[in-house]
């Protein structure tokens, strides 16, 4: 969920217009990036209470004054970071060609620089980390990449000062029965890709809308709600199953003969409803609005204002696909978890999509796979993780050829750290699941049932950042 974005004043005139802003975003195969965002549950020390954005109950946590902190070194401003401000709030922090930024409840979340290697990926989180664990302590808070929030209940998480979610407040609680958990009680982890055109553009988003169930299940991390186990790997991925619906999930028309730019302006216009049009630094709530009709017609209690590519940029940032469309393709399906499965999460994307052989391998794995199919495996992962059946067998099944493709890819590239090692090496954890090891999911449920003798708040030392 992005911060206040796009400026761009230029009124609408066409459909076809809008698909020229989305045709934009393709780009040469050596302009290629990797963009990991990647979000994590803060937790007040010792208690594991969730983070205030103010400081309260005499504990020195709060999320403004760590982002305060995180914008000075030796307590000077660093030349590269500047706040994001909403009404004089910080919300977040550009750094560089990154940036860290809120989700509804604090969520701490790092939207990564665009970058070309898988190693330089890795190295980024790793930086990341380290930033966040000093003035981290000094608040005597902690931070935990997990799916879903295993203890708190969602009347004790606290809300943003973010213009935007208090207009999603008010209308997730009518349009879902689950979409105030998903702002304020999961956390996910995405990478962003690039097409060259629309028809590699075309290609690469079906194969991942195809495959994200199977990612959901490789990355299920969210076992625990409230203390116990909710009977669920994925927890995250099923708040999805009712959170708005008409603009969540795996659409039909993505599957469409013909379908391309214009038809997926096409599809936002018609069928995702709006939420805000941003004007002189305030939200302005149109919650349910047809953004046709804005085009159309504008908005009668606001005269002279007119819909502009701004406003549909923003359209954009709140269509929830499993694979989200802009100007590159996100990947959505993931639970946040380790740092290793993190990088491993891009690295399994970089490989199937970024490899002309194995695209082509992904395309053709999928081949027999219909949008039922990918509704299906959608509603059954988050319960059955990889055990979910897949033809003659399981999921798992499926996932072995997968991640050996993307092996393939990577090692195709042939882009190598200072040791020599090419980016294969961020596969490994996938790989020891597919050979039959747990996912993050059933080893937690393990613990919990073993060491942890039944207390789920022990996640918090172990998965802690």
């Amino acid at each position: 969920m992005s911060n206040p974005g796009d400026a761009d004043s230029t009124p609408i005139t066409s459909v076809r217009q809008l698909a020229d802003y989305i045709a934009v975003g393709g780009k040469p195969r050596e302009r290629f990036r990797i963009g990991t965002e990647h979000e994590k549950f803060g937790f007040r020390v010792p208690d594991l209470t969730p983070v205030p954005y103010l400081p309260a109950d005499g504990h020195p946590g709060a999320i403004r004054d760590l982002l305060e902190a995180l914008g000075r070194t030796g307590g000077e401003p660093l030349p590269d970071h500047g706040p994001i401000l909403d009404h004089g709030n910080v919300i977040g922090l550009r750094q560089g060609d990154a940036s860290v930024s809120l989700e509804p409840a604090g969520q701490l979340e790092l939207s990564g620089a665009p970058l070309v290697t898988l190693h330089e990926t890795a190295a980024e989180m790793a930086a990341h980390f380290a930033q966040l664990r000093c003035p981290a302590r000094d608040l005597r808070i902690g931070f935990a990449p997990l799916g879903f929030h295993p203890l708190a209940s969602r009347s004790a998480m606290p809300w943003m000062p973010k213009g935007r979610y208090a207009i999603m407040r008010r209308y997730m609680a009518l349009v879902g029965t689950m979409g105030l958990d998903m702002m304020t009680r999961t956390c996910t982890v995405q990478v962003n890709l690039d097409y060259t055109s629309e028809s590699d553009m075309r290609r690469k988003l079906r194969v991942a809308l195809l495959l994200q169930p199977l990612a959901t299940a490789l990355f299920a991390n969210s076992p625990f709600t409230e203390g116990q186990p909710n009977g669920f790997l994925s927890y995250r991925a099923h708040v999805w199953t009712d959170t708005d619906n008409q603009r969540s999930g795996i659409p039909a028309v993505f599957f469409e003969d013909g379908f391309g730019f214009e038809r997926y302006a096409e599809w936002l216009i018609d069928e995702v409803p709006m939420y805000f049009i941003y004007r002189d630094g305030n939200y302005i709530d149109l919650a349910g609005q047809s953004f046709r009709r804005f085009i159309d017609r504008g908005i009668p209690e606001l005269a002279d204002t007119v819909a502009t590519i701004g406003d549909f940029a923003d359209l954009m940032t709140i269509a929830f696909t499993d694979v989200r469309l802009k100007r590159f393709l996100e990947m959505r399906g993931a639970d946040a978890g380790s740092a290793e499965m993190m990088v491993a999460q891009s690295a399994l994307w970089v490989g199937l999509l970024y490899d002309d052989a194995a695209l082509a391998a992904a395309e053709a794995l999928v081949r027999g796979l219909s949008h039922a199919d990918a509704l299906a495996m959608r509603a059954a992962v988050p319960r059955h993780g990889l055990a979910t059946p897949f033809g003659n067998g399981m999921l798992r099944d499926l996932a072995q050829d997968v991640v050996a493709i993307a092996r393939d890819g990577l090692r195709a590239r042939g882009l190598r750290d200072a040791s020599g090692a090419d980016e294969a090496i961020y596969l490994a954890p996938l790989e020891t699941i597919v050979a039959g090891g747990p996912t993050q999911a059933e080893f937690w449920l393990a613990r919990y049932r073993g060491d942890w003798h039944g207390d789920a708040s022990r996640i918090f030392a172990e998965a802690a950042i």
